[in-house]
């Protein structure tokens, strides 16, 4: 292994100097100093959010530590940093605070909204509802049903569902006198997490308050249809229908959908076949409906049949149902035919998004056919097409699988530019695939080591991973250093992950992050 050999009392940033100077990663230094450097901005953001995350005890004066970027300070760096510390409510929160007494700044409403949303991202209610209280009482911004719709999401993606209907109950204390547009946001959160019970039963509560919406109907037949409940949404869908609403293509779209997720596939062709016998024309979604049944049966030539139809009418599919097939296609070796759709929705009108890029980039990445990987990339950008987290994640491993670091480290120095932030599956993707090529044992060491001063908690399988690299070379000092290093870190799991590094405590995978490190 091509790696400096250290003495037991070297420290660990004595040996990152030595790396960067040695043969094997000339190219770190030469390549960086080829790059433009970062926008102001992005380095303001990198650098207020290493802050923040130093500095998530209460006790810590934050503050202080801010001055410095006082004369900085401006809506757009707020906004910026707000959206980087998702996992940071309680240092968020105290920013927000310090920043609205820098003279002459004011918070935009954005600001505002993304700050409820850090908050409840963290779980950090208690501080949610103290702030949305102080700002009634103090109206120096008016609360708006928007903002309790993030407070909706917030709840239900805590698995929180009664909070969340607690949530709606409290509108009225903010002066906000709930609609059945408010209903029906929070029977769609509730729906889209899965919590269908929870939804009918409050759907049943206030149905009676408020005049549902065909729409109120349409959003709990297709959450039964999610969970694969396809009689209570007949029993939703019949009550709609026995309410005297007018059912109109959008209703029964949802059925239709709710049947064929519930496996009832030919009872929803029939439902299909009667919706012009009752004077409704099926649409674009009726069919769609169909392929995405078919996408889901691995049946890709019914599928085919269904859009050929659709042609011949000339029916448009939305994005959703191209993304199906194409992913579908990629998954049968069809990549070719992938790229047909790409050009066809672009002839349609349709924009490809970013799930409609990944899907063929996975294809590419799997087989390591790297150019036609960087092409699409390029493609994307071409296309003002966003790159996410997954689309750098899926680039990254194959760079460094075939070994063009030189690549990996240029796309990587790419992401803040283009305002995408490294996550811990990213990071996860840097450490796994360095440690299992001969060589990159330290440089490995130091994405592990960004991580831990950006206060994101690695993978426990991440830690075990570098721990068992770095023992079986003998670097026992290093997993000390390291070890002391995520001891001191701000984060409590970090801490708790600290005894993992020095191989005295064994920690399971959640499933979160045995399906994060599929993509590994």
């Amino acid at each position: 292994m091509a790696i400096p050999s250290v003495s037991k009392t070297r420290p660990f940033h004595s040996l990152f100097r030595s790396f960067h100077n040695s043969k094997p990663f000339l190219f770190f230094s030469s390549l960086t100093q080829q790059q433009p450097t970062p926008p102001p901005l992005a380095n303001l953001v990198n650098e207020i959010s290493r802050v923040l995350s130093d500095h998530r005890n209460p006790h810590h004066d934050l503050d202080h530590s801010l001055t410095t970027f006082s004369p900085h300070i401006s809506t757009q760096l707020v906004e910026q940093v707000l959206k980087r510390c998702k996992n940071l409510g309680f240092s968020a929160h105290r920013f927000f605070l310090w920043a609205e007494k820098v003279p002459g700044f004011q918070h935009s409403d954005e600001s505002y909204h993304l700050l409820v949303d850090v908050l409840g991202s963290s779980k950090q209610f208690a501080i949610l509802w103290d702030f949305l209280i102080e700002l009634r009482d103090s109206k120096e911004f008016e609360i708006n049903p928007e903002i309790f719709r993030v407070v909706f999401r917030a709840y239900c993606r805590a698995n929180l569902p009664g909070d969340a209907i607690r949530a709606f109950d409290r509108m009225v204390e903010f002066g906000i006198r709930p609609s059945v547009n408010d209903v029906d946001q929070l029977l769609f959160v509730l729906c889209k997490r899965k919590h269908v019970k929870q939804a009918q039963g409050f759907f049943d509560r206030v149905k009676h308050e408020f005049e549902p919406s065909l729409k109120s109907y349409s959003i709990l037949v297709r959450g039964w249809g999610d969970i694969g409940e396809a009689c209570q949404a007949r029993k939703v869908f019949d009550e709609m229908v026995q309410r005297g609403c007018s059912i109109d293509v959008l209703a029964y779209n949802s059925l239709l959908e709710a049947l064929c997720k519930g496996g009832n596939v030919e009872e929803a062709y029939k439902m299909f076949t009667e919706m012009g016998l009752s004077g409704i024309e099926p649409d674009a979604c009726s069919y769609t409906v169909f392929i995405r049944a078919y996408c889901e049966a691995n049946n890709i030539h019914a599928a085919f049949r269904v859009l050929g139809r659709m042609r011949r009418y000339n029916l448009m599919p939305n994005l959703f149902t191209y993304n199906c097939i194409i992913k579908k296609l990629c998954k049968n070796n069809k990549v070719d035919e992938s790229y047909k759709l790409l050009t066809e929705m672009i002839e349609r009108g349709i924009n490809p998004d970013t799930w409609s890029y990944n899907a063929i980039l996975a294809y590419h990445c799997e087989h390591s056919e790297v150019n036609m990987a960087l092409r699409l990339i390029s493609r994307m950008e071409e296309n003002e097409c966003m790159l996410d987290t997954h689309t750098y994640n899926m680039a990254l491993k194959l760079l460094i699988r075939i070994g063009r670091f030189d690549r990996a480290i240029e796309l990587w120095e790419s992401m803040a530019d283009k305002g995408v932030y490294p996550s811990v599956s990213t990071y996860s993707v840097m450490v796994h695939s360095l440690c299992k090529k001969r060589g990159k044992l330290e440089e490995a060491c130091k994405y592990f080591e960004m991580m831990i001063d950006e206060g994101i908690p690695p993978y426990s399988s991440t830690v075990e991973l570098l721990r068992n690299r770095l023992l079986g070379f003998g670097f026992l000092d290093n997993i000390e250093i390291l070890s002391n290093k995520m001891a001191r870190s701000s984060s409590c799991l970090i801490q708790e992950l600290a005894s993992a590094m020095r191989g005295k405590t064994v920690y399971r995978r959640t499933r979160s992050e045995e399906s994060e490190l599929e993509s590994v």
